[in-house]
């Protein structure tokens, strides 16, 4: 397999100048640029990104090679192309354009493919389109524009949910999902588990988020919850609940800490919300269990 290339090496093979950037910007799985471009006839490797290229001004006849087919267009403002994940391609066009790439993440579009199918995705292939117009697709690629020019309050995760948006769309229309058939619907396998724990170990005194439980196995949060729940009978809430009240009991029966230490140390707000889950599920309190202890 070839080596593929990323965003940021792109103007080595389609040299350009960079008008707007979102490097910097700590954004996750989804990425922007926009570009100046005289006429160039370019051959570009396979990048590890999805791509959705955005004109914005100019017109100019775009030819282009995928899949070893040429296939001619006349992109003008309001167009856009879409360049699917590790595909080789040639572009050739003449005039001067002014364009917006957007970068999507193979991570994030193998997790909303596995969320709105709810079936284990092997790969997603975006369609060879050279030129479509859809106010939709454009509408969220130039959100997402704007907020790498003009960086608002929470950009980060506007633009992953921007860029979540653009998936969705672009699975509607765009976009083939090859599943996989070795791994089975149901509980999941003991290796995803031990790998959560693991993660929970490390992260129990901090506030755990579904989210992070869900990407820390490689899952949409939808699916998720329900292979979880199919594992362990619980949600994940009470999971993580149960698993900071156990290391609750073992540091109360066998640690010196203060009880107010231990509610931190566990996840807990402070002494009284450890006492209430404790009282509430386990028929005890932090100050009996510590009297037994040391009985």
């Amino acid at each position: 397999m070839p080596t593929l290339i990323t965003p940021r090496d792109l103007p080595t093979w389609v040299p350009g100048q960079i008008v707007s950037a979102s490097d910097g910007l700590g954004w996750k799985d989804v990425g922007h640029r926009a570009y100046l471009y005289t006429g160039l006839d370019v051959p570009i490797p396979p990048m590890d990104h999805y791509m959705v290229v955005r004109y914005r001004s100019g017109q100019t006849p775009m030819d282009r090679r995928v899949e070893g087919r040429w296939t001619r267009k006349r992109c003008m403002p309001g167009d856009f192309s879409l360049l699917t994940r590790s595909e080789q391609s040639h572009w050739h066009w003449t005039e001067c354009i002014n364009v917006t790439h957007t970068y999507l993440s193979e991570a994030l579009m193998a997790r909303v493919a596995t969320d709105i199918t709810d079936r284990p995705i092997s790969e997603v292939r975006l369609h060879d389109v050279l030129q479509a117009q859809d106010p939709v697709v454009t509408g969220i690629v130039d959100a997402i524009t704007t907020e790498a020019e003009y960086r608002g309050i929470g950009g980060g995760l506007y633009a992953e949910s921007l860029a979540i948006q653009l998936a969705v769309n672009l699975f509607r229309k765009y976009a083939r999902i090859s599943f996989r058939d070795d791994v089975p619907p149901g509980p999941l396998p003991l290796s995803r588990m031990r790998r959560l724990d693991e993660y929970l170990d490390a992260h129990l005194h901090e506030g755990v988020t579904i989210e992070q439980m869900a990407d820390t196995v490689g899952l949409g949060v939808w699916t998720f919850s329900r292979h979880f729940r199919a594992t362990t009978g619980l949600s994940p809430y009470d999971y993580v609940t149960r698993r900071r009240l156990e290391r609750a009991v073992r540091l109360l029966s066998t640690g010196s800490q203060a009880i107010k230490e231990v509610a931190v140390m566990c996840g807990f707000a402070d002494q009284a919300h450890l006492t209430r889950m404790m009282r509430g599920r386990m028929g005890t309190t932090p100050a009996r269990l510590r009297k037994e202890g040391s009985a």
